[in-house]
């Protein structure tokens, strides 16, 4: 019996992670294209900024409340964990809808925050070895909290600054995020005598 089935409270990193793949390489791509778009066109508006990031949290707040109802490999507590923060996430995005040119600064602190708990998340995976190469799940995991930080740190520098950044880090952490997918499952092979 493993310590997962032992300790009702652990959670199972390596799991919750496979279960969300697909929401995971769709928010990576989503995460690189707005990170491109906003190192190709750094003179947009920050009303165009603040719709696009919005959106990109309207849409990932969706797949954790989706991902928390349809998952079969969830335990209770982690489907009430991910369908709370889908919502909070669903939220900050539609607020930063609502008022795009007050929330780009409170925009910029919630992506910073979501950054340092994928790099939490990442580091765990590599030392739970649910990562191959390990170190590159510690890296990841550094990579994404420095990211994190720095969005905490570089709002007052300005809105173009924040955007270019931004983008450079979105697109950076959105790289990792996608080199570090847990391997799939591998599926049995049919047999050829059927």
């Amino acid at each position: 019996m493993s310590s997962f089935q032992n300790n009702p409270l652990a959670i199972d990193l390596s799991g919750l992670a496979r279960v969300h793949r697909g929401q995971i390489i769709a928010i990576a791509v989503i995460g690189l294209v707005l990170g491109v778009v906003g190192l190709l066109f750094p003179g947009v508006t920050e009303l165009t900024v603040a719709v696009l990031f919005g959106s990109f949290l309207v849409a990932t707040g969706i797949f954790r409340i989706l991902s928390a109802v349809i998952a079969a490999n969830m335990t209770a507590s982690l489907r009430w964990i991910s369908g709370i923060l889908g919502f909070f996430v669903v939220i900050a995005g539609i607020i930063c809808l609502a008022d795009p040119f007050e929330s780009l600064i409170v925009l910029a602190f919630v992506i910073g925050f979501g950054w340092i708990l994928d790099g939490v998340v990442d580091f765990m995976l590599g030392l739970r070895d649910a990562i191959r190469p390990r170190w590159f799940g510690f890296v990841s995991g550094i990579i994404s909290i420095a990211a994190g930080v720095a969005m905490f740190v570089l709002p007052a520098t300005g809105i173009r600054t924040l955007v270019l950044i931004g983008s450079v880090l979105l697109i950076v952490v959105s790289l990792t995020t996608l080199l570090t997918l847990p391997r799939q499952a591998k599926t049995a092979a049919p047999d050829p005598a059927i």
